[in-house]
């Protein structure tokens, strides 16, 4: 597990990955520590990431409605509204911060450093927002702005260009459209640990079974299920 001291000598390489040079090294430290790290070592560090993950989520989801705005003035609110969430969404905020290779600095407890499942990927997701929040405390919404587009704009356009289909929702607008209703969804039975759950849901309109899916999440799994009941219905 790492120490506060492995962090702090790390903060040169942490600027260096991220082309940002923090005046307040406290607030990038402050980004990498977990609470369960905090509650561990009270005799060594106070405070955790929490509310800079508070600050950062807010502050990406401006950056990126605000890019999205800009890039694509023709569409519609929905649309944008989509983009802007599969852009900052907790699993490709932990993609993005594995493409910058900084998980190694993370500070957590020794409980979550064992965690493997789905429960690191919501710590990483947080060290990501959390950065986020520390650039924009240090420079700004600015600073914030530059270092996600310098290292993700590939990233942003990919999905941009080569969007999810957002099959729950072409399932509700068919239903309502042919049946003057939406769609059920059921949860059918939940599997595995509380941090490594697989739901599984199947989705029906009246008493006529659509489809069934499953996923690590309820989320997850329900658009499972509408794509399923997508390819039986032939749409």
């Amino acid at each position: 597990m790492n120490t506060y001291d492995h962090l702090r000598k790390g903060v040169p390489l942490i600027e260096a990955q991220i082309n940002y040079i923090f005046k307040e090294k406290s607030l990038i430290e402050l980004a990498f520590i977990h609470r369960s790290f905090t509650n561990e070592n009270r005799d060594v560090v106070e405070g955790h990431n929490e509310r800079l993950e508070f600050l950062g989520d807010a502050i990406l989801g401006l950056i990126v409605s605000d890019f999205l705005y800009n890039y694509l003035p023709d569409r519609p609110e929905g649309e944008l509204s989509y983009l802007r969430s599969r852009l900052v969404e907790a699993p490709a905020c932990t993609l993005y911060l594995q493409k910058i290779d900084l998980e190694k600095f993370l500070m957590v407890g020794k409980g979550e450093a064992m965690n493997e499942g789905k429960g690191r990927g919501t710590i990483l997701a947080d060290l990501f927002e959390a950065i986020i929040g520390a650039l924009y405390l240090d420079g700004g919404v600015e600073a914030a702005r530059t270092f996600f587009f310098d290292q993700f704009r590939e990233d942003v356009l990919s999905i941009i260009e080569k969007p999810h289909r957002n099959w729950k929702a072409e399932l509700q607008d068919y239903c309502q459209k042919n049946h003057q209703k939406p769609p059920d969804y059921e949860v059918l039975k939940e599997e595995g640990p509380d941090h490594l759950k697989t739901f599984f849901i199947k989705v029906h309109l009246d008493n006529r079974e659509l489809g069934q899916g499953k996923g690590s999440s309820k989320k997850e799994a329900e658009q499972s299920a509408a794509e399923n009941a997508i390819e039986n219905l032939g749409l």
